[in-house]
């Protein structure tokens, strides 16, 4: 129950393969969060996410974090669909548009762009029972990565503890951070992604595309908080975040070399927590 396989095509073109996979990708995301929110998804990877007080705040503050990637993308949202949202994402190019319903009027503006497709889903968060990936011959199958971590499993390492408010986005960050193809990095602050770095294959480059991400995009990551999907393997990747302008880190642990990240990362006046399990979505 929940899944986008359970989806209902209220209008556009026939969805292709790709569209729902990535329609996936951003109604599992969006799922996740509470309050009103807005997930936007390109290959696979989210390239915005917000919460707000209402859905277009959180499409504008989503849409914020990388404009030229949401070009083209797919865009869920957790609550039903009005009319003022539906404007706003109908002024750019999209593939597909998810929300659990959509009032007359914001069905009217869709209509107006018969090419766009319009998908509702139920918003049932059962989990998936399992995890499949398609291998040459076979599939590979696992438990999936179900479990979205709370303030209670958080253990602070480093001299200087998160405040309440960073808490709070170091848990956005967590799990916006679960549906970035690892090695994953993402930036936030008050409820909404500044920079993601997305499927790099050494978690010091992450950073720097992060980081890349919210220079083009215009956006201070000054007292901002930074996920890594995984632990850092070594401090190269603390010293690139903080010197973006992050003050707390969230992150599993578990490297050999944590006690050379903690160090760092009181060195450099940042609040680090563990969660003590990873995502390291491939």
């Amino acid at each position: 129950p929940g899944g986008i396989a359970g989806h209902t095509q209220i209008q556009g073109k026939e969805l292709s393969y790709n569209n729902i996979a990535d329609a996936d990708a951003a109604w599992e995301c969006v799922k996740t969060l509470d309050e009103p929110a807005c997930v936007i998804v390109k290959h696979a990877n989210p390239c915005g996410a917000a919460v707000g007080d209402s859905l277009l705040e959180a499409y504008e503050r989503a849409f914020a974090t990388d404009p030229a990637s949401a070009f083209g993308g797919i865009v869920a949202f957790n609550r039903g669909l009005d009319a003022p949202a539906a404007a706003a994402v109908s002024k750019q190019f999209v593939e597909v548009v998810i929300a659990p319903e959509f009032d007359t009027e914001a069905r009217k503006v869709f209509a107006a762009k018969p090419n766009v497709r319009v998908l509702s889903a139920s918003l049932a968060r059962a989990a998936q029972t399992y995890d499949l990936k398609r291998i040459g011959g076979g599939l590979l199958v696992q438990s999936p990565d179900a479990r979205n971590v709370q303030s209670s499993d958080l253990r602070t390492l480093t001299r200087l503890k998160p405040t309440r408010a960073q808490i709070a986005d170091l848990l956005f960050a967590w799990r916006v951070a679960k549906y970035v193809k690892s090695n994953a990095i993402v930036f936030c602050a008050r409820g909404r992604t500044l920079g993601i770095g997305a499927g790099q294959t050494s978690r010091i480059d992450a950073a720097r595309v992060a980081v890349l991400k919210a220079q083009n995009a215009g956006l201070s990551l000054a007292g901002s908080v930074v996920a890594s999907d995984a632990f850092f393997p070594f401090r190269d990747g603390v010293d690139a975040v903080a010197q973006a302008g992050a003050k707390a880190v969230i992150q599993p642990g578990g490297s050999m070399r944590d006690d050379e990240v903690i160090t760092a990362a009181n060195e450099l006046g940042l609040a680090m927590v563990f969660t003590g399990v990873r995502h390291f979505r491939h």
